[in-house]
């Protein structure tokens, strides 16, 4: 295996200029936030993920903080996804009763009353694993059906895990782009609901509710650093596939703090780096990667943005990097063996980039200017979130054993 880490690191000069026309986040505003947070409150199984302080790390770097939201615990699923899938499926269900959102508890949701209201559904998705998992789950739990494509190349025991949940799901022989486009001819062909954060003409109140479900975590992430400083995070550190995850932060930031919102830091490996590619074309348009994408990093495999993320994102998003495996598997092992002190936190290949990041660029004078370019010094506190344990377990052990 080639050891190089490579990063490559574009900023948007335009993202503190309100000269600039923006693109309005009005649906990430303290209303919406409000009923997202209300509506997973409303599960048994809601408990807030930790927020972990690497201080001894935060010493060894040169920064006042690091913090790591560790979404491995949500809903003892190991993966943030659910967040964004049963918010979905509560809106679209609460669409379909003509009934507000803020009236549905996911308990009632449950009952046999709005059950046989409903009928029968079936919901369908195209997955790496975590967002699969997470509709399948979602949709179990409320007495649903649920059918999961999965692209070439995903692990066995995602596919296991996503069956566990009651769904019908399969590995097919295609990219994680064109599985999206099965799921969506299979959904028209049997009459199902597609529940997938890629935006396309006509297809965009799902994935809107999607990104909103998103918005827990960091709502949940500034609750908890406010308890501990009286300050925001200056850096917020985000992993993007199609991107929807990375727009909705993004978005809540722009949101609730305008001009004096944290710097935010778009990742993505750079065999699948769309968003910078779109970045670096300079021409304001998406840009896809196509064919196959070979990075550990499966959950952030994607090769075609989400349209309704690309425009948050070139408008709010401060740099975009670009970043080879070798920096993932960096994160994956500071966490799993961290300085004394620290807490021990089991961060999937799709989860650690973040941290993996920081560590290389402020650990290695080769890349200083990175570090310029991202304006992080003594005083730094930086948010990183961990989206996802140990989804693939053997191939989790067999990198943290190397």
């Amino acid at each position: 295996m080639n050891n190089e880490r490579k990063i490559k690191c574009i900023t948007n000069e335009n993202a503190r200029d309100e000269k600039y026309i923006k693109t309005p986040v009005r649906e990430f505003n303290k209303k919406n936030i409000f009923e997202v947070r209300n509506f997973h409150r409303s599960f048994p199984q809601y408990r807030e993920t930790p927020l972990q302080e690497l201080n001894a790390l935060s010493r060894a770097l040169g920064v006042e903080n690091i913090w790591m939201k560790d979404e491995s615990y949500r809903f003892g699923l190991n993966a943030f996804k659910v967040l964004g899938g049963s918010y979905a499926v509560g809106k679209y269900l609460a669409k379909r009763l003509n009934i507000d959102i803020s009236e549905l508890s996911f308990e009632k949701l449950r009952s046999v009353e709005i059950r046989n209201k409903l009928g029968d559904l079936t919901f369908v998705t195209a997955t790496d694993g975590n967002h699969g998992r997470g509709v399948a789950w979602a949709a179990g739990q409320l007495g649903q059906k649920s059918v999961v494509f999965m692209p070439k190349g995903s692990a066995e025991a995602r596919l296991m895990n996503i069956r566990k949940e009651g769904a019908e799901a399969s590995i097919t022989d295609l990219n994680y782009d064109d599985t999206v486009r099965l799921a969506k001819r299979y959904a028209k062909e049997h009459g199902g609901v597609v529940i997938q954060d890629s935006v396309k003409e006509g297809y965009t109140e799902i994935p809107t509710w999607i990104m909103q479900g998103y918005t827990t975590i960091i709502d949940e992430a500034l609750e908890q650093i406010a308890q501990r400083v009286n300050a925001l995070p200056t850096h917020v550190f985000l992993q993007a596939g199609v991107g929807a995850f990375a727009a909705a932060i993004v978005a809540y930031l722009a949101s609730a703090f305008g001009t004096v919102r944290p710097i935010t830091v778009i990742v993505e490996p750079d065999e699948a780096a769309c968003f910078f590619i779109s970045m670096e074309a300079g021409d304001g348009k998406p840009h896809a990667v196509t064919g196959f994408m070979p990075t550990i990093m499966a959950g952030l495999a994607c090769g075609e943005p989400c349209n309704l993320s690309w425009e948050i994102m070139k408008d709010y998003a401060d740099c975009f990097i670009s970043c080879s495996d070798e920096i993932t598997i960096e994160g994956m092992r500071t966490l799993a063996h961290p300085l004394p002190g620290d807490h021990r936190i089991i961060s999937g290949e799709s989860g650690a980039v973040g941290l993996g990041l920081v560590k290389t660029i402020l650990g290695n004078s080769k890349f200083d200017q990175v570090k310029e370019q991202l304006k992080i010094n003594k005083d730094s506190r930086i948010l990183l979130i961990s989206t996802e344990g140990d989804t693939d377990p053997e191939n989790y052990q067999r990198v943290i054993a190397e």
